[in-house]
This record gives structure tokens, sequence and C-alpha cells, in this order.
């Protein structure tokens, strides 16, 4: 692979953003709002009122890298949430279903076994 970049967790701010704003911009909102490191390895997603535009912010190491995209046609859809919270983590596949224009409510999963961690006590 020409490119691979570690993605931690997947970040959606739900509050919708000025897609004229640029990495600075990006960076502050993830340190003030999210109260996020925009340093590490997660990603951060943003979209716009019109939800027709998205932007996600990418430290690689080296510097930021920005994905942008605009809709021709269509919106992108945002999970509903039960808090309030500008942040909302989200999975990879999450990411996908939004990027591909799938309805998020329609999307029903199979049961999965998932591995939770126990911290041991010393």
């Amino acid at each position: 692979m020409l490119f691979h970049y570690h993605i931690g967790r997947f970040f959606l701010y739900t509050l919708p953003t000025d897609m004229r704003k640029g990495v600075d911009a990006l960076c502050g909102m993830v340190y003030n709002e999210l109260k996020l490191d925009p340093l590490n390895d997660d990603l951060y997603i943003f979209i716009n009122r019109s939800r027709s535009h998205i932007k996600m912010l990418h430290w690689q190491g080296d510097g930021f890298a920005i994905f942008y995209k605009r809709l021709e046609k269509g919106t992108y859809e945002i999970p509903l949430t039960q808090n309030h919270s500008p942040g909302l983590n989200i999975t990879s596949e999450q990411l996908l279903f939004i990027l591909q224009g799938v309805v998020l409510q329609s999307v029903k999963k199979k049961l999965r076994y998932t591995h939770s961690f126990v911290e041991k006590k010393q």
C-alpha cells in the first residue's frame, strides 16, 4: 500500500460546521469543543448545516490531512444521539454508511461476539 496511516477512533462533530474552516479552526474545535487532542491518531468528521459537505481531519505524524467532499445530490445522514454532546464516537462501518448514503435507521446488524476487556485489580 502506498499510503498507510493508523486511524484510532472516529469522532463525528454533530453540530453544523462552516466548511470555510481550515486546519487551524477545525483543530480548535476538536480541542475546545470536543475536549480531545487533534494530534492523536483519531479521525474527526465535520458536516455542514445542509449536510451536503463533509470534511475529515487527521493528524498523520508530520502534518494534517483533510478530506473534503461536496455532494452534487442528496445529503449525509448524522446518527441520532441520546445526549447533547457535540461529539459522537462512531465506528468505521458507520462512517462508511454515512459516506455511501445508507439510511442509518434501516441498518440492522446480526448479533456478533464482542470481547470486553476487564481491568485486573492488583
